[in-house]
């Protein structure tokens, strides 16, 4: 069963109009449709995004309220809540058709529509920067630091989670080669360290033998792949705050949901 939770602050009637006439294209789909009118506060937006994690479902928004959308945006981004605002750009784009007037009742809008995209941008570019260990001297300023051996995933789920706003630096472990310190500099509730099944990653890293001709040496080897995550694994647990996160036969978007999870328990402990 598929649900769509349809958020407003007012009745939520343009929202499920608009949900209903693209539901047509999908006429084999039945979701489960939950309506939460007359949203004001931030409480509320908290309470519905959470209880959207509970039944993994989409948000569907329309609030006039650009602060409200706002929290909406920020409150979803931190559960990995997929939140789909069908205001907000509507009344961007009017205001642009319109002389790049502002609505007088809501100053700020521009500022407050744009600031999520902002932020995103900034989170890709920081992640692209600070990808395998590139520029590690500044990883203090990231949100999440990944740390694992080599096709574990570190590259596509530090992309993903820069697409949700998140500034991530990822760093190689390679068997023997101490990390940089900058990785213990960092706060430690930041950093994620990626294991996996070595022969899984055995498997993985042949694949790339074999598209590279041969010439990665003893890389996909199955005692220098175990040797190898000994090492990662040796180095993880003498850091008792860093957390571990086991990616064998996990999709991005399922390591990412456990690192997001993992990272606001341990802000929530902090607090």
């Amino acid at each position: 069963m598929y649900y769509i939770f349809v958020v407003s602050d007012g009745t939520g009637r343009t929202a499920q109009q608009a949900l209903d006439a693209s539901l047509t294209q999908f006429q084999n789909i039945e979701p489960e449709i939950i309506i939460r009118p007359g949203i004001r506060s931030v409480k509320q937006v908290e309470d519905i995004v959470k209880e959207a994690v509970n039944y993994n479902a989409l948000i569907l928004h329309t609030m006039v309220s650009d602060e409200m959308r706002s929290i909406m945006v920020k409150v979803s981004r931190k559960y990995n809540v997929e939140a789909i605002d069908i205001m907000g750009p509507l009344l961007l784009r009017l205001s642009h058709h319109f002389a790049n007037a502002v609505p007088s009742e809501k100053p700020g809008l521009f500022h407050k529509l744009n600031e999520d995209y902002f932020r995103r941008i900034e989170a890709m570019e920081y992640t692209f920067r600070h990808d395998d260990g590139m520029r590690h001297h500044e990883i203090d300023k990231a949100d999440i630091v990944i740390l694992g051996v080599s096709r574990t995933f570190k590259t596509p789920l530090s992309i993903y989670l820069a697409t949700k706003g998140w500034f991530v630096a990822n760093i190689p472990i390679v068997l023997n080669i101490d990390p940089p310190s900058s990785v213990y500099n960092v706060n430690p509730t930041d950093v994620f360290c990626l294991m996996t099944n070595p022969k899984h990653l055995s498997q993985l890293r042949k694949s790339r033998h074999e598209h590279l001709g041969g010439i990665t040496g003893n890389y996909a080897e199955y005692l220098y792949v175990a040797e190898e995550l000994k090492y990662a694994q040796q180095l993880y647990i003498h850091q008792p705050k860093w957390t571990i996160v086991n990616v064998t036969g996990k999709s991005i978007e399922e390591i990412a949901s456990e690192i997001l999870a993992l990272k606001r328990k341990s802000e929530k402990i902090s607090n």
